[in-house]
């Protein structure tokens, strides 16, 4: 890894692919990317996507391990997606969502509302995750001024929280690479101790860790509550942070806290929802709803860019008013658009129709099972999983391991891309028997290879 990699001698790709790669190093700023890496680091040339796999221009295949940054449930080309927005291309592909509505926008809303059991019956629309933080932190900032408590300006996360990367959501975002370049941009706000088990002391179990982070807060909130607006949590995984895992013990413990001091709890179940703890949303393991609940990722499948914030009725009715700056002015060009909806819409119905979660159970299991090896491999500390979600650290004192280990993943079949030393498997639903083999035997020879 230490010369200039060409991609023909990478892989063997085509003249096509060559060509490909070199126009898009040239066009394309690439996201979270320091550009300059691709002088060692592969760019993946993908041609299509077929189930958990994709493919490059000459047929090899990667699979697609992490689910193409968290977002794709059922496969890549679903063909019951794809038939969704086929229909719908027919009858409407978007309609600005002021003063009009659709058909997919409407049922969509009223079937995430049933999904909470009408516990958070409003829904907002917006295109990714950050923005439906950015909403979530505006409505409650807004929710308290016209209760007319306008001192309730700040906002509560946990240390190494993730919400985003706009200027709002960093400011509630706990990760130096994302935030320090930009912090003199960002509003002030305060990160009270995370309740990630492998912070735990020896002997103490992760439900007692949660229920002494939880005192943290408490005390925080004691001392803060009349400035604090809201409390935003991850719920049960901390994601950009390192796959952080938490017992479900400190959200029941943060609602019944943020009840008796007056502060919104904001749950953002950008990357944890739909499934991947293993319950259809994550903050359900603690039997809480959240005042907001912030969607995006996996619901559309991984198809098109949607996200939504969901809200109590006691918070619209905040901003139902004769006075317009009394409402909650906010927008996007695209908001609720009539194609993602759908594909929204066709990933519920396959959630319904497939008994996902039961599945999801048995492949969980099974998982686990395939990974004993690995867990049990002497580089390999705090194997660790919830649901859909795998992650563990290793034991390395190379500052360039992620670098090295999704390169030689990838010359494995393997699209898998470390958090630092973190390690995660975060597969489509759709995973198979041989796949979960073949990912869990493959990690396994990676670890001596790096």
């Amino acid at each position: 890894m230490s010369k200039k990699y060409s991609n023909s001698s990478w892989n063997g790709t085509s003249t096509r692919s060559d060509l490909l790669l070199k126009r898009s190093l040239a066009a394309v700023w690439h996201p979270c990317t320091q550009m300059k890496q691709h002088e060692w680091v592969p760019l993946v040339p993908v041609a299509r996507g077929e189930g958990c796999w994709l493919y490059d221009f000459d047929g090899r295949r990667y699979l697609d391990a992490i689910s193409s940054w968290w977002v794709n449930l059922f496969g890549h080309c679903n063909p019951r997606i794809n038939a969704a927005l086929r229909a719908q291309l027919e009858r409407l592909e978007h309609v600005l969502l002021a003063g009009f509505s659709h058909e997919p926008v409407v049922e969509l809303s009223e079937r995430l509302a049933r999904a909470t059991g009408g516990a958070l019956g409003h829904c907002f629309y917006a295109s990714d995750g950050a923005s439906a933080v950015e909403i979530a932190l505006k409505m409650s900032f807004h929710y308290w001024r016209n209760c007319d408590r306008p001192g309730k300006t700040r906002f509560v996360s946990l240390a190494g929280s993730y919400h985003g990367e706009t200027l709002g959501a960093l400011a509630v975002t706990d990760v130096r690479l994302f935030k320090d370049t930009y912090a003199p941009l960002t509003m002030a706000s305060s990160q009270v101790t995370s309740p990630d088990w492998r912070l735990a002391e020896r002997g103490e179990s992760a439900r007692d860790y949660a229920a002494r982070c939880a005192e943290a807060l408490e005390r925080h909130l004691e001392r803060h509550h009349e400035e604090t607006a809201a409390l935003i949590v991850e719920p049960l995984v901390q994601g950009a942070t390192g796959m952080a895992m938490h017992d479900p013990e400190y959200l029941r413990r943060a609602r019944a806290i943020c009840d008796r001091f007056e502060v919104h709890l904001i749950a953002d179940e950008i990357m944890v929802g739909f499934g991947r703890t293993g319950t259809f949303f994550a903050h359900e393991q603690a039997g809480i709803a959240p005042d907001f609940l912030c969607l995006s990722k996996g619901l559309t499948g991984g198809y098109l860019p949607l996200s939504v914030v969901m809200a109590r009725e006691a918070v619209y009715r905040a901003f139902y008013d004769d006075d317009v700056t009394r409402g909650f002015l906010h927008s996007h060009s695209y908001t609720g658009n009539a194609l993602a909806c759908r594909a929204a819409l066709a990933t519920l119905d396959i959630f319904d129709e497939d008994r996902v979660l039961e599945a999801n159970r048995a492949k969980s299991a099974r998982l686990t099972a395939a990974a004993r090896a690995l867990a049990q491999h002497p580089r390999v500390k705090h194997f660790r999983n919830t649901g859909m979600i795998w992650a563990f650290e290793v034991d390395t004192g190379d500052v360039l391991f992620a670098r090295k280990f999704f390169a030689r993943a990838l010359e494995r079949e393997l699209l898998l891309r470390p958090l630092g030393d973190t390690v995660y498997f975060m597969p489509p639903y759709v995973i198979g028997e041989e796949e979960i083999e073949l990912l869990a035997s493959r990690t396994t020879q990676l670890l001596d290879a790096c």
